[in-house]
């Protein structure tokens, strides 16, 4: 079926939020914002799935209005879900891991980047999040610019791969998935926790024809990897907003 002939209610487009919807750790555009809320909105339902929490979302979406605008929101991977403005779900990875488990990985990664090398360190290495925990080598109370040189340094010498590395072997025992997403940090979640997550509820709760993934970090061990490979979307991979938008364009004959 083409999809510009569906009904608004049998098309769902999700949206990953880095690298899609905006640049990484920017905020949208009011051109992009515009485009988007005035001719993609009245042609189907849309959702989005980060890896961050609300709170980031809010910042780079421009605020709480996201809450009234987008049908779907699904922080933290979809294990916060949020429909028309109202938290209708919650899952909680102290609950599914337990303390020890949690303590143990807190206090390895902690050593681990107490010993770790890199060209500057700030602060807050591990963001505890409701479905998730963010690991940050460089700490993420670095500026823009650290962000961007940790970025480029981290390409160079694969400093998250190999954390990761050690990360499986050290906790290969531990229900635990890692997955690399934006430009300085990597989420640990229990299997299973990715974007997929998303999915359980909307199939659970909503009957449509076709669903759409957006996202960047289609890669294997990137955080979009799994969604956008999963048999129940149609995956679409893009770098910017410029290709979300001419992507949109194209399917919705826009």
């Amino acid at each position: 079926m083409a999809t510009a002939t569906l009904k608004r209610d049998e098309i769902l487009l999700l949206f990953d939020v880095d690298g899609t919807l905006t640049m990484p750790r920017s905020t949208v555009t009011p051109q992009f914002e515009d485009f988007f809320y005035s001719k993609v909105k009245p042609r189907a339902t849309i959702g989005i799935v980060g890896g961050s929490d609300l709170e980031k979302m809010f910042e780079q979406l421009n605020g709480q209005k996201i809450l009234n605008e987008f049908d779907f929101i699904f922080p933290e991977n979809g294990l916060v879900q949020i429909e028309k403005g109202k938290e209708v779900g919650k899952q909680n990875i102290i609950a599914h891991l337990g303390e020890k488990t949690l303590q143990r990985f807190i206090n390895f990664v902690l050593r681990y980047l107490s010993e770790l090398e890199l060209p500057i360190k700030r602060g807050t290495f591990i963001e505890f999040r409701n479905g998730m925990m963010n690991v940050c080598p460089i700490g993420r109370q670095c500026s823009r610019e650290e962000r961007n040189m940790f970025a480029a340094y981290d390409t160079e010498h694969k400093v998250r791969e190999k954390m990761i590395a050690d990360l499986k072997k050290e906790f290969a025992d531990v229900d635990l998935t890692y997955s690399i997403g934006g430009q300085i940090s990597f989420d640990v979640f229990p299997h299973g926790w990715d974007k997929t997550y998303s999915l359980r509820h909307i199939e659970a709760n909503f009957k449509f024809k076709e669903i759409h993934f957006f996202g960047d970090k289609t890669e294997k061990g990137g955080n979009d990897h799994e969604i956008y490979n999963d048999p129940r979307t149609i995956g679409h991979k893009v770098n910017t907003p410029d290709d979300t938008q001419r992507i949109l364009t194209d399917i919705l004959k826009l």
